[in-house]
């Protein structure tokens, strides 16, 4: 089984350590950048974990904060869900997997 990797967001937090504290003072710098997003989506960037970025954006705010990738996005392990079972025991939760039909079987012939 392949570990589920998921990722940090750093965005809003490199913003403060440069003093931009509203997510409109990052519009203008990109818009340098030739970047043209709209208020709404500037707000997203800033706010939200993005599930897709383009290269262009990415490398337009890696150049305004001026920091390596690394800093920007933390790649990190997905938590495993963890569940209890009757005994009080703890243990990972398989998922949506382990709740596959079980196969039929045959038995005896015809009679």
């Amino acid at each position: 089984m392949t570990a589920k990797l998921d990722y940090k967001w750093h965005l809003r937090e490199l913003m403060a350590a440069q003093g931009m504290y509203s997510t409109s003072a990052l519009r203008p710098l990109l818009a340098e950048r030739g970047i043209d997003l709209s208020t709404s989506q500037v707000y997203r960037l800033v706010t939200e974990k993005p599930e897709r970025l383009s290269m262009k954006v990415l490398m337009a705010l890696l150049d305004i904060l001026g920091c390596p990738m690394d800093q920007l996005i933390e790649p990190v392990g997905a938590a495993i869900r963890q569940r209890k079972t009757a005994g009080g025991d703890t243990v990972a939760d398989p998922g949506v997997g382990a709740f596959r039909p079980k196969r039929a079987r045959i038995t005896g012939g015809p009679s």
